[in-house]
């Protein structure tokens, strides 16, 4: 078997000093919910804020990882999984190269949250579970996605013919229907400022 042959690599200059020549720490703030929830909206606000405070960072977000290193994957349950998990290893390396990795997928089963903070370390992951609810979603519709999903143009998709798991446990809920931008990510800064 091929894997025999691979052997993981050490190298002088690791997370630990690139998070001390950065200045601060380096972890993956996880944001899932529907399509239409305020995902990427909450992702983009929380990293301008970040920015601002000199934090070094990265935002992963759903289309254009599908429209780059995941392009080759369906929408199946396989089709996925196989996303988060390459998402997963990217977020791992990029948060091993000292950066604060927001990641914004609709990442709908639980075992795959599950299985991408295990691989980034309990400890270093932040889970928020963006709770806006299908009906809020669905008038939103900035895609027009759940508009075709209805009509039967779009096979399993998240909240109308493809499960979403609600997170069991996450770091932080917000309903972004109920909670303006700006006092959502206060809420957010509020909780990783400790792990900054």
């Amino acid at each position: 078997m091929q894997e025999k042959n691979i052997h993981s690599q050490s190298f002088a200059i690791n997370r630990q000093k690139r998070n001390h020549l950065f200045g601060h720490r380096s972890f993956v703030i996880w944001f899932t919910g529907l399509s239409g929830a305020g995902k990427t909206t909450l992702a983009n606000q929380l990293e301008q804020e970040l920015f601002k405070a000199n934090i070094h960072t990265y935002t992963l977000d759903g289309d254009n990882i599908r429209n780059g290193l995941c392009k080759d994957l369906d929408f199946s349950t396989a089709g996925r999984q196989e996303n988060i998990r390459r998402i997963g290893e990217v977020a791992r390396l990029m948060m091993d190269a000292g950066l604060v990795v927001i990641a914004s997928f609709i990442s709908p089963f639980e075992k795959d949250r599950k299985q991408v903070k295990e691989l980034i370390g309990e400890e270093n992951f932040i889970e928020i579970h963006v709770s806006t609810n299908l009906e809020t979603c669905e008038k939103r519709d900035v895609k027009g996605l759940y508009a075709k999903a209805r009509k039967g143009e779009i096979q399993s998709f998240t909240g109308i013919n493809s499960p979403y798991e609600i997170p069991k446990n996450p770091s932080i809920t917000i309903d972004a229907g109920q909670l303006n931008k700006t006092d959502a990510t206060q809420k957010i800064l509020t909780f990783i400022k400790d792990k900054l």
